[in-house]
């Protein structure tokens, strides 16, 4: 079952960590979104392997925007 990672506050896309094919672990990093100067790492909730990667570094997301797809 596909898990979407979604963005928990307006923020910058700071870093894109994974790419699409690669084998994430629990706890591994997608992406590092910025936001008032501070680094914050998004990371997989579960094993398996990014579907999806759907933020480009320098993008803005909203809260509940979709950042990747994992399954």
């Amino acid at each position: 079952m596909a898990e979407e990672i979604r963005a928990e506050m307006v923020a910058n896309v700071w870093k894109v960590v994974a790419k699409k094919g690669d084998a994430v672990t629990d706890a591994d990093p997608i992406v590092i979104l910025e936001s008032m100067k501070m680094e914050i790492p998004v990371h997989a909730e579960d094993d398996g392997t990014v579907v999806d990667i759907a933020v480009s570094e320098g993008d803005v997301v909203q809260e509940g925007d979709l950042i990747a797809t994992v399954e």
